[in-house]
Formats: structure tokens, C-alpha cells, sequence
């Protein structure tokens, strides 16, 4: 099992950053993706970034050229550097990874509980 712990979300103005952390625990094989998620109130979660183990990444597109995804692998981490914030960008932030328990599984999703992010205007 894999257990996703974020961290880094909090209240700031528009125009400033904010770096959340996910760091990946637990017994698994790998972990092929990590990404970002977020979920406004009466809306659908959707994809922020992906990271994958060779490091390849994906943005929505709101957020390309602001936002930048990394990972390390060392540590299981992944960050999210969130730069030029707007109120839009409001929402919880939830860490996705997809992986193996171990080397026969199959690939399963798992996902943190959320930490908030509120950009004031």
C-alpha cells in the first residue's frame, strides 16, 4: 500500500507562490507517475501536472507556464511549485501517483487527502 501525505497549501495573495510537497510512503515496487489534482467547490477535480519516473511531465493548460512539477525519487517526493497565483487557482490540491505494490501487481491509483490552497484577490 501507498499513502500520499501533502503538505505546503495555505493562503496567499495574487501574484505570489506557493511550493506544496507529497512525499510517498509505505511498501510498493514503483511508482511510474506522481501528479496534481485540484477540486474546486461544485466542481470536477482535474489534472494540474504529472511527473513521470523518467521525468517527463504534463500541465493543464491553465496553469503552463506558471506552475512547475518535479520529483525525487530518492525520497519519494514530489513537489509543486505554484508561481504567479491567481483567485482561480483556488481550490484543494490533492497528490495522485499511479504504481506497483510489488513486482507482479498491477498498476493502481493512490491518492493523498488534500491540502487547501486560497488565493485572495
Amino acid at each position: 500500500q501507498v499513502q500520499l501525505v501533502e503538505s505546503g497549501g495555505g493562503l496567499v495573495q495574487a501574484g505570489g507562490s506557493l511550493r506544496l510537497s507529497c512525499v510517498a510512503s509505505g511498501t510498493f515496487f514503483s511508482l511510474n507517475s506522481m501528479a496534481w489534482f485540484r477540486q474546486a467547490p461544485g466542481k470536477q477535480r482535474d489534472l494540474v501536472a504529472r511527473i513521470f519516473s523518467d521525468g517527463v511531465t504534463n500541465y493543464g493548460d491553465s496553469v503552463k507556464g506558471r506552475f512547475t512539477i518535479s520529483r525525487d525519487n530518492a525520497k519519494n517526493t514530489a513537489y509543486l511549485q505554484m508561481n504567479s497565483l491567481k483567485p482561480e487557482d483556488t481550490a484543494v490540491y490533492y497528490c495522485n501517483s499511479v504504481g506497483r505494490s510489488s513486482k507482479d501487481a498491477v498498476m493502481t491509483g493512490y491518492w493523498g487527502q488534500g491540502t487547501q490552497v486560497t488565493v485572495s484577490s
